[in-house]
C-alpha cells in the first residue's frame, strides 16, 4: 500500500479553496482511494464556503480563493 500527497479544488458559490489530501494506492479492487478523515475534511470545507465562512475553511485549506466573474 503507497500512499502520495494529492491536491484537491473544493468550489462552492463564489469560494474555491485548495485541500491537501492523502490518496492510497493499495492493490485491492477499490484503489485508489482516500481516507475518512480526509473525506471529512473536503466535506467541512465545502461547508464552510457555502456558508460564506471564509475562516472556517482556511483551516483546513492550504489557499481559499474568491471568484469573480470577468467575461458574461
Amino acid at each position: 500500500m503507497n500512499t502520495r500527497k494529492n491536491t484537491k479544488f473544493v468550489h462552492a458559490g463564489n469560494y474555491a479553496a485548495e485541500v491537501e489530501i492523502e490518496i492510497i494506492d493499495a492493490e485491492d479492487g477499490w484503489a485508489p482511494y482516500i481516507t475518512l478523515d480526509d473525506a471529512l475534511k473536503l466535506d467541512r470545507v465545502r461547508e464552510a464556503l457555502q456558508s460564506g465562512d471564509v475562516a472556517a475553511a482556511s483551516t483546513y485549506a492550504k489557499k481559499v480563493y474568491a471568484l469573480s466573474t470577468v467575461a458574461a
